[in-house]
């Protein structure tokens, strides 16, 4: 797959969002999607671990499945992020039902281009950068954009989310 090709990078082609997308090797052997990110990344271009963002797929207690963007180094408050989407709760969505729902595997979800776009809710600290990273839909692509693009792009509502 060519690095253009993902959906979240066509939604923001398509959108006029200026953007820079970096790859790095992915190794399989690796669970740890955001930290590898962080390693291959962060000294690369001169960024702090708080500057890449993870997603993360949670099913809200009312059933609707969202997502939560945060810094890497960061912890889901998932009281937070509920309360952030208008849901008294919330539990890290199955990976099945993640996946078929996103069209991204995990390590590779991206807040943008998902197959059924869901409620997004971005950690606030995102808004304290210039440039943050993001996946890109794929493991070892992230894409670097302004946090306030990427609120736009994603229809994010901002929240302290971090316990």
């Amino acid at each position: 797959m060519a690095a253009g090709s993902t959906p979240a990078i066509k939604a923001l082609t398509a959108a006029g969002i200026v953007h820079r997308v970096h790859a790095y090797a992915h190794d399989p052997r690796v669970s740890s999607y955001g930290e590898e990110a962080v390693d291959a990344l962060g000294a690369e271009l001169g960024v702090r671990p708080e500057q890449i963002l993870k997603t993360l797929v949670i099913e809200l207690s009312t059933g609707v499945l969202a997502v939560a963007v945060l810094p890497v180094p960061a912890k889901l408050s998932l009281k937070a992020a509920a309360a952030a989407l208008g849901a008294p709760k919330a539990a890290l969505a199955d990976k099945t039902k993640a996946e078929r729902t996103t069209g991204y595997v995990l390590g590779g979800v991206s807040p943008l281009g998902q197959r059924k776009k869901l409620a997004t809710v971005l950690d606030e600290s995102a808004l304290g950068w210039e440039r943050v990273l993001c996946s890109a839909g794929r493991r070892g692509l992230e894409i670097e954009l302004a946090p306030a693009d990427l609120v736009r792009a994603s229809d994010a509502v901002t929240a302290a989310i971090v316990g």
